[in-house]
């Protein structure tokens, strides 16, 4: 299904000349990696504590932006650099579910409780589904709807709208239990593709 994953290797060359400077100046995929999820986490963090001022909200798509941007960095010094490596798979997967839950759960503050942790949950589940992939034997899985950057999408879009006071309140109960429907559809997909792929 479409996703806006298959437009990462246009962004990819935008950002290559970027990453050649950064490996030439000695900055390691692993560093990237960090710095990703230290910026997601303070971000989340932020805007948590800050939330009753809804300028904050603003941080959140300029960090969900950067976020993938640092996410394309470290792949491309990775494979074109010669730094991938079996800290940095773990670190790359690892990062991406931390940074996703502190980002996803800062709404908790203006939205239903329990549907942004169910948001939280099947995005972790969206994943894992996609990391099982490798140990399946059909490789990393991206199938979508609702992948990482739909889903950076769709929560810099709501933080905007909250910011700039466009949110309409009537929507609230709804939107974080249809994006973790979405989630959990995408997980589905993963799965059924992974096994196509996989030939079983």
């Amino acid at each position: 299904m479409p996703t806006l994953y298959a437009l990462k290797p246009a962004f990819q060359a935008k950002l290559r000349p970027l990453a050649d400077r950064l490996a030439a100046g000695g900055v390691t995929a692993n560093q990237i990696t960090l710095l990703a999820a230290v910026l997601s986490i303070a971000t989340g963090f932020v805007v948590a504590v800050f939330a009753e001022h809804r300028a904050v909200f603003l941080l959140m798509p300029v960090v969900l932006f950067a976020r993938m941007a640092l996410n394309a960095i470290d792949g491309m010094l990775a494979r074109e650099h010669g730094q991938a490596s079996k800290l940095g798979m773990y670190l790359n997967e690892l990062c991406d579910v931390v940074s996703d839950l502190a980002l996803i759960l800062a709404f908790a503050v203006l939205f239903p409780v329990w549907g942004v942790v169910a948001f939280a949950i099947a995005a972790v589940i969206v994943e894992f589904t996609g990391v099982l992939g490798v140990a399946a034997g059909s490789g990393r899985n991206y199938a979508g709807p609702f992948g990482k950057s739909d889903r950076a999408l769709a929560l810099g879009v709501i933080a905007f709208l909250i910011a700039c006071g466009l949110w309409v309140e009537a929507i609230t109960p709804f939107v974080f239990p249809a994006m973790a429907t979405l989630s959990l559809a995408t997980a589905i997909n993963r799965i059924r593709s992974g096994l196509r792929a996989g030939g079983n």
